[in-house]
């Protein structure tokens, strides 16, 4: 592989303002032009601005909504709820007992692995000429989050197409809008979660009751997890980890290959200006576009009063964009964007407070490995572009059939 293009001296920020707007935001209204808080029938609040979403995301006045969160409350064998969903001090102690796991030391630990697997993707890539990003993508983002979580003793290959098929398979995840499928719907579904708990999560279960490791199900088993608690936890972790970086990789590339002048800076950059440029993408493309809480108590947000029992539906691509938080030119690509104090780079792309996602160290990891190899591809070209469609499931965009062809 040879480099791309000479980096320019001074890369200039923001990077290609005229045209960089979000390459996944879905038709409609401007969400700058929207209340910053927005009731609807039915008990349904819409958060658009940075502030009252974050006031939201910290409060300890709410509880996890939406995807399968209020499910799993619902299920009567299942004595512990996913650490994604738990409240409460269960959370908390939940939260600190696993946060080694994905710390930015112990993330490090991970980056020969996931070199090593970086290398054989693009070998294949070189070796057939052309590949879909998007399945190159998923292949390093099952393969690292299997050996974190423990999913490494599979009966069968096709791991991903068992967890991809959960998440595709699925309706809406909102609460109140859940799509009654049919039967037909309903049954290869449990077959879905049949094949994953049968193929991948009792055989690495066995694995570790025989030599426990330094992963998730190891600890989970210390902690005396039943089988279906610790299947919930790798299901939570699996479409967590895997689904969503699979299309933060996607989005990358399309936008690094988009602009040779932010691909060059990419390239040439150290791993914080690196670091830098992915958060922006991600600001500009959160993968999770939607996050659920339900108000557990009377709450004042955003000047209005939210009564306990409704829906706080927080739009996460409007609150990215709030130029109060992130100036005029939020649109724009800006790795040096200057932010407030206590504003991270991706904004609320990760969440916020205690529920903020665990694995964000580990996902710019592996996709800034992935990314600055593929990118020092000089021949690399775009083939065709995705089609972007959306996932109702995760409330996220999907990138298929990004093909890319090596000279």
């Amino acid at each position: 592989m040879t480099t791309a293009d000479a980096a320019p001296d001074a890369p200039r920020c923001p990077f290609g303002f005229d045209d960089t707007a979000a390459l996944t935001r879905r038709p409609g209204p401007d969400p700058r032009d929207l209340p910053a808080v927005k009731a609807e029938p039915g008990g349904v609040y819409r958060l658009h601005a940075f502030g009252p979403a974050r006031e939201v995301l910290r409060s300890e006045g709410v509880r996890q909504a939406g995807f399968m969160s209020e499910m799993t409350r619902d299920v009567a064998f299942l004595g512990r709820a996913p650490v994604l969903f738990a409240e409460g001090e269960e959370h908390h102690e939940m939260r600190r007992s696993t946060a080694r796991y994905f710390t930015p030391k112990q993330v490090d630990t991970y980056a020969p692995m996931i070199a090593g697997y970086v290398e054989e993707l693009l070998t294949r890539l070189a070796r057939r000429g052309e590949a879909n990003v998007d399945d190159l993508s998923l292949e390093l983002a099952v393969t690292v989050a299997a050996q974190v979580v423990g999913l490494t003793s599979s009966l069968l290959p096709g791991m991903e197409r068992r967890i991809t098929a959960f998440v595709e398979g699925g309706g809406d995840s909102e609460p109140g809008r859940q799509r009654r499928g049919s039967r037909a719907e309903s049954l290869r579904q449990q077959a879905n979660l049949g094949l994953f708990y049968l193929l991948d999560v009792k055989p690495a279960i066995a694995a570790r009751r025989r030599e426990p490791k330094g992963d998730l199900i190891s600890h989970l088993l210390s902690r005396g997890y039943s089988d279906v608690e610790i299947m919930t936890e790798c299901l939570t972790y699996g479409t967590a980890g895997m689904v969503t970086t699979r299309e933060f990789i996607s989005v990358a590339a399309w936008h690094l290959l988009r602009d040779p002048e932010l691909r060059a800076a990419y390239v040439h950059g150290t791993e914080g200006e690196r670091h830098a440029i992915l958060h922006e993408i991600l600001r500009l493309e959160p993968v999770v576009n939607t996050l659920y809480r339900r108000a557990e108590e009377p709450l004042t947000v955003g000047g209005q009063t939210i009564p306990a029992g409704s829906l706080l539906a927080l739009d996460i691509q409007g609150t990215n964009v709030d130029r109060e938080v992130v100036g005029e030119d939020a649109d724009a690509i800006c790795p040096a964007r200057p932010l407030p104090r206590g504003v991270s780079a991706p904004v609320l792309s990760f969440g916020d407070g205690h529920h903020r996602c665990p694995g964000a160290f580990l996902a710019i990891k592996e996709s800034d490995v992935f990314l600055r190899r593929l990118m020092m591809w000089q021949g690399l070209e775009v083939v065709s572009e995705p089609r972007v469609t959306f996932n109702e499931v995760v409330k996220g965009y999907e990138l298929r059939g990004f093909r890319v062809r090596v000279r």
